[in-house]
């Protein structure tokens, strides 16, 4: 029986994790070799969308306009970053199969300081209800793993000589820029609204 392409997948993500073990060393963008860099595009994809699944799902717990708003942005932000690292998982998958690589994006120096949710305190704050959605603080995270991003996928364009790899860097970078304008376009109607409530 065929498996579906959602099943594969799923276990071709299960066998990258499985073969990535962070090491205790950072490493710079320029060290990385075609096979580490394609295997941290789809790191900083699962993680990005796992963020903005975060966030999806505690804006729509609110129930109110703006927040329902919010959590429409994020939901389709994460399809477009799950789609982004299947696409980026079949292209490791036809290069090197089940070869072992043990980078993850956490060994990279210059993504190292995009927060982790679990590091911060923007649901207990929610849940708390001491305070209005945290609609500016969950958009500077998007923000943050935007530009990170962003900045990944220029540098691969620059040095990867596999024309069909740099067409597909380039597409990815165009995505971000996109992102990063529409997250930018966010935080400014974020703080418009709380000017005019201060007034």
């Amino acid at each position: 029986m065929t498996k579906g392409p959602d099943l594969q997948n799923s276990k071709q993500s299960r066998a990258l994790r499985r073969r990535s073990k962070p090491s205790t060393t950072k490493r710079d963008f320029a060290s990385l070799t075609a096979q580490e860099a394609l295997q941290v595009a789809i790191f900083i994809e699962q993680r990005n969308s796992s963020i903005y699944r975060q966030f999806t799902e505690l804006f729509a717990g609110f129930g109110d306009p703006d927040s329902r708003e919010m959590a429409a942005v994020f939901e389709e932000m994460a399809s477009e970053e799950i789609e982004h690292g299947r696409l980026l998982e079949e292209k490791y998958f036809e290069r090197y199969g089940d070869a072992r690589c043990t980078i993850t994006d956490q060994d990279i120096a210059e993504l190292v300081e995009l927060p982790n949710l679990p590091d911060g305190n923007i649901f207990a704050i929610a849940r708390t209800g001491a305070s209005p959605v945290p609609s500016s603080h969950a958009l500077k995270v998007a923000l943050a793993a935007e530009l990170a991003a962003r900045r990944f996928y220029a540098f691969l364009v620059d040095v990867t000589p596999d024309p069909a790899m740099r067409d597909l860097y380039v597409e990815l970078a165009e995505f971000e820029d996109d992102h990063v304008e529409t997250v930018r376009r966010k935080i400014e109607a974020v703080i418009r609204k709380n000017i005019g409530q201060q007034a």
